[in-house]
């Protein structure tokens, strides 16, 4: 038995005492992240010549304002609560006995009740409460801003759009602007996502320390959203812990599945943790009671090195298309299995941009800059088409004035790596 308890003695998870190093809430001027935030979507708007955006996605209210109400619920449930913001103006249309929730946030000018535009709240009226939400939208905009508006919208009813589109305003996409704002983040930000991240680290520490053959992949995955939740985190987007042969491929959500004796476990984070921020990063562990076979270990220096190298070629003001063809060459054996992403933006979700693998390039890659304030995900997945298991390893790193600096700071398995 005593074999067994081997997870629990890793002297270097010492160092998740991070979290006491790490400022307390009263040190993050949240204030100043509001302010920044709100004005980098203005910024983007007006670079972009958008006089208006009606905001619905939840996480981009909570962005633009710092908002926060039934994110998940509003997420499948749109566009149960929603913002209209100006270059001057910012109101939110809370869902229904919801309007105290913003009180005192002032990056909010006024709060209203939310005329729900969806087929579950107007049934068989959708068309008619469509054409009216419109109606009445399109008039309080072009109060705001004058005639013929050019308005950003998102995961909006079609039905809304077409009527807004109807009624005088012209409809463009709100994403770009968004997006754009939301890849550079402020100092006050980046305490905010290192307090994720640290929250995060101290619930994988937790989840590394319960593992035993002879639970669940569930079971297991549980105990880091105990402690993400515990922490004041939100939730966790996926369910991206698997075992044994559903390491390989990748993608397998967790199940009831049992993690046997001297298998691979693979996680991904995914966390939306303290302060609605994003703690993305991936470790792979190994269940025991006997060490990792040569295996298991080379699927696992090969992902490192991969990691490792693409850290190492990113750079500010760096091309989307240099860095595909600086990174790290996937060989030939693991590339069917490869992760779809070398590596994406991350702040309050995973972000713009995607940095795409160099052979993917071609069809699905873009090109943009890579500059100082982004935070930047890069990911790995090894393991043979085919195979029996296979290796997810990720780290979150800032995009600094002169490279880059390390977010995410849980140990990797000196088991596996030696």
């Amino acid at each position: 038995m005593a074999e067994l308890d081997w997870h629990a003695e890793r002297a270097d998870l010492e160092g998740l005492t991070l979290l006491d190093r790490e400022p307390a809430d009263e040190d993050i001027d949240l204030v100043a992240v509001r302010g920044y935030r709100l004005g980098r979507v203005r910024s983007q708007m007006a670079e972009l010549g958008v006089d208006a955006v009606v905001l619905s996605d939840p996480v981009n209210i909570r962005y633009a304002t710092g908002a926060r109400n039934m994110q998940v619920f509003s997420m499948r449930n749109a566009p149960s609560r929603y913002l209209l913001l100006t270059q001057n103006d910012s109101i939110l249309y809370e869902f229904t006995g919801c309007l105290h929730l913003a009180e005192g946030l002032e990056t909010i000018d006024e709060v209203r009740p939310a005329k729900t535009a969806s087929f579950v709240a107007a049934g068989p009226q959708i068309a008619a409460i469509e054409r009216a939400w419109a109606q009445d939208m399109a008039k309080e905009i072009m109060r705001l801003v004058g005639d013929r508006p050019t308005v950003g919208l998102e995961r909006m009813n079609a039905g809304a759009a077409i009527e807004l589109n109807a009624n005088g305003v012209r409809v463009v996409d709100a994403q770009y602007a968004v997006e754009m704002a939301r890849s550079v983040k402020s100092t006050e930000e980046l305490k905010c996502i290192k307090a994720s991240l640290r929250a995060t680290e101290k619930g994988v520490a937790a989840l590394r320390a319960a593992i035993r053959p002879g639970l669940s992949e569930a079971e297991l995955w549980s105990v880091l959203l105990q402690s993400i939740i515990a922490q004041n985190g939100d939730y966790v987007e996926t369910r991206l812990l698997s075992a044994g042969r559903r390491t390989n491929p990748w993608f397998q959500e967790t199940s009831e599945s049992v993690i046997g004796p001297n298998e691979l476990i693979a996680l991904d984070t995914d966390v939306v943790g303290c302060h609605g921020y994003y703690s993305d990063f991936s470790r792979t562990f190994h269940s025991g009671p006997e060490k990792p076979t040569q295996e298991q270990r080379t699927l696992y220096r090969i992902a490192y090195e991969q990691v490792r190298h693409n850290i190492s070629v990113l750079r500010p003001h760096m091309g989307f298309r240099d860095y595909a063809r600086e990174a790290w060459d996937i060989p030939d054996k693991y590339y069917a299995n490869r992760y779809y992403l070398s590596a994406h933006g991350c702040g309050m979700t995973g972000e713009y941009p995607y940095l795409y693998h160099e052979g993917d390039f071609p069809e699905a890659g873009y090109d943009g800059e890579i500059v100082p304030g982004m935070t930047i995900c890069v990911e790995s997945y090894i393991g043979l088409e085919n195979g029996r298991e296979g290796v997810k390893l990720e780290q979150q790193v800032l995009i600094t004035e002169t490279g880059t600096e390390l977010l995410s700071e849980f140990p990797f398995e000196e088991d596996l790596l030696n």
